[in-house]
């Protein structure tokens, strides 16, 4: 188990919700930013674990899975993982504590599970919609922090908006922060976000980027102006 947040994780992961021969593309346009990649459902049901290892062996990587299932799946499944040498790994804090219990065991140095509170495209009326009883986002996000945090998980995806919160009960934790989009860009599906800057000083210590990178005219050029953003504020 680790206390404090994985050492060396880069300020951006770029989503790679895209398909195996966009990969390599992407990959080299950005050769020698200080990013890493965050690999989803998407590309690893097309191509797998292998790749998922191929790119682990050069680059952080964020596998993003979202693990949700009886106890013992999951402490197999992460095992599983954790040898891939992927730096973090998602599991949905909805799992409940005993499907979060073990897992802390698993992790390494360079390796942490994350746990996923409330999906940043989700909103009231979805919560609602679910049958949440506390259906609004912030007070769903914190008492699945609790439960994860009682069951020794140390790592985070929360949206931009609830990081301040969780990141001041947890101040050796890992926030990782998706719904982040730059100033004027598209919200997309997105419904709690902030800018770079704004995720950052509010306490995520890494940002999740997808289509303001991916889907840019130049990809290299426009994660160039966030990393810039990161360090001048």
């Amino acid at each position: 188990m680790i206390d404090q947040p994985t050492t060396d994780l880069p300020p951006i992961f770029v989503a790679l919700d895209m398909s195996e021969a966009e990969v390599a593309p992407l990959m080299g346009a950005l050769d020698g930013l200080n990013v890493g990649y965050k690999v989803g459902m998407e590309l690893f049901y097309q191509s797998g674990a292998s790749l998922v290892k191929r790119l682990a062996a050069d680059h952080p990587i964020f596998l993003d899975l979202k693990l949700h299932d009886i106890p013992n799946t999951v402490r197999s499944a992460g095992a599983r993982i954790a040898d891939l040498g992927v730096r973090v790994t998602t599991v949905h804090a909805a799992g409940g504590a005993a499907m979060l219990a073990p897992l802390p065991a698993l992790e390494r140095d360079d390796f942490q599970f994350l746990a996923v509170t409330v999906l940043t495209s989700m909103n009231n009326s979805d919560l609602a919609g679910l049958g949440v009883l506390d259906a609004n986002p912030a007070a769903r996000v914190q008492r699945l922090f609790q439960l994860a945090t009682g069951s020794g998980i140390t790592g985070f995806i929360c949206s931009p908006l609830e990081v301040a919160a969780l990141s001041g009960q947890l101040p050796n934790g890992t926030f990782i922060t998706p719904g982040v989009r730059p100033a004027g860009a598209a919200l997309n599906d997105q419904n709690r976000v902030a800018t770079p800057a704004q995720a950052k000083q509010s306490g995520a210590t890494s940002l999740v980027i997808g289509r303001p990178i991916t889907q840019a005219q130049d990809p290299r050029a426009a994660a160039q102006a966030i990393l810039d953003e990161l360090a001048h504020g």
